[in-house]
């Protein structure tokens, strides 16, 4: 069968015909419901954590730096750059590595850290999902290199969902080089089916949402 056959029967299905013009795309859909902050930030918590992600409230900056000095006992952290991390304390807090600009120091570190500590552009409450954007101030390896993966967020950043964050960001593209949406620990599973956490990415989550 030729190609010109294949693409012919192709035309024939879809009810045009060769050198036809293409038809404009239809208008973008958009629906962003109407969520009070308490309700998506309810909704963002149930969603995490039956994914098995951890989620914290802090009322203020100085008590989320005091919930990291708490989960971060005991381990050697990497943050990243992020304003909001320096606003909070926690990018000065003993044992904890930020301000890195070298791509190798960064690598580096980690590699061998045992928490990644970031904040987030955007958090989507209706699927427990971090929005990254990766630039200096959030480096994807912080967030996806080390075992366990904290994220400490104002909760003006609660979006809705998808909808509403291609409302505020329609394109991506143009801030960043790449956008990742975290959903709960890595996880995957062999043809048994046999859940693994933890082999593309952390095998664990933690959310301080603060204010």
């Amino acid at each position: 069968m030729t190609r010109d056959h294949i693409l012919h029967r192709i035309r024939t299905a879809l009810g045009r015909s060769a050198g036809q013009a293409v038809a404009d795309p239809p208008p973008v859909r958009l629906v962003v419901p109407e969520v009070d902050r308490e309700a998506r930030i309810q909704s963002f918590t149930t969603r995490l954590e039956t994914l098995a992600g951890n989620v914290y409230r802090a009322a203020t900056a100085e008590e989320a730096c005091a919930r990291v000095v708490v989960l971060i006992e005991g381990k050697s952290a990497v943050a990243s750059n992020a304003p909001f991390l320096v606003e909070c304390g926690i990018a000065a807090l003993p044992g904890v590595e930020s301000g890195i600009t070298s791509r190798a120091r960064l690598q580096e570190r980690c590699a061998v850290a045992g928490l990644g500590i970031t904040s987030a552009d955007y958090l989507l409450a209706d699927t427990g999902t971090l929005v990254m954007l990766a630039g200096p101030h959030e480096a994807r390896l912080v967030s996806l290199l080390p075992p366990a993966h904290l994220a400490v967020v104002p909760v003006e950043r609660m979006l809705t969902g998808l909808d509403e964050l291609f409302t505020v960001l329609p394109r991506p593209a143009e801030q960043t080089s790449s956008m990742v949406l975290i959903t709960g620990p890595s996880r995957t599973a062999d043809i048994e089916q046999i859940l693994v956490r933890g082999v593309h990415g952390p095998g664990q989550i933690t959310v301080v949402l603060v204010g």
